[in-house]
């Protein structure tokens, strides 16, 4: 790990292809980059000591999806939460030094237990990195929490990101 923490500039040049080199992995640019700050990253910490990433995204009614999810009843859409998650650990394999783009790949189980609304203040995401392959395939495999304002609202078991140099027949 080069560091252990990058801040939302820092993510946007990732976005733009500017940390890891060309080929290689990039976070989305907004509006789907759905962190504003890694606020820990380890190589070796979290529940499995594999590795454990920590992000934030602060929330303010003016972000796109309340527009239109839902007219008159506003609520960040789950799914982006979870590819919050996706992101995440594609990051995390990218700051180990593998190469090639990330891509989700699945995930194991998915438990939405809370929402948030334009009236949160900030979503933070909790990656506990399970396992780690470093062979033909940069591969990780997960577990995630997101939580707003302290409680937890959704978990994902066994996210599932891969690293592939070429994505061509994917």
């Amino acid at each position: 790990m080069k560091q252990n923490n990058y801040t939302r500039e820092e993510l946007l040049a990732c976005s733009r292809g500017e940390m890891f080199g060309p080929g290689n992995s990039q976070l989305p640019a907004p509006n789907m980059l759905m962190m504003d700050r890694v606020v820990e990253i380890t190589e070796d910490g979290g529940a499995y000591g594999k590795g454990f990433i920590h992000a934030e995204l602060d929330i303010n009614p003016d972000l796109w999806f309340f527009d239109c999810h839902f007219i008159g009843d506003p609520v960040m859409p789950g799914c982006l939460g979870l590819d919050a998650m996706w992101q995440l650990t594609g990051f995390f394999l990218a700051c180990l030094g593998g190469p090639g783009r990330g891509r989700a790949l699945g995930v194991g189980e998915v438990k939405f237990t809370g929402q948030i609304l334009p009236t949160a203040k900030k979503v933070s995401y909790f990656i506990d990195m399970k396992r780690v392959l470093k062979r033909s395939l940069y591969m990780g495999i997960a577990d995630g929490r997101v939580e707003v304002d302290g409680k937890t609202i959704y978990t994902a078991k066994d996210l599932k990101v891969g690293l592939f140099t070429d994505t061509s027949t994917f």
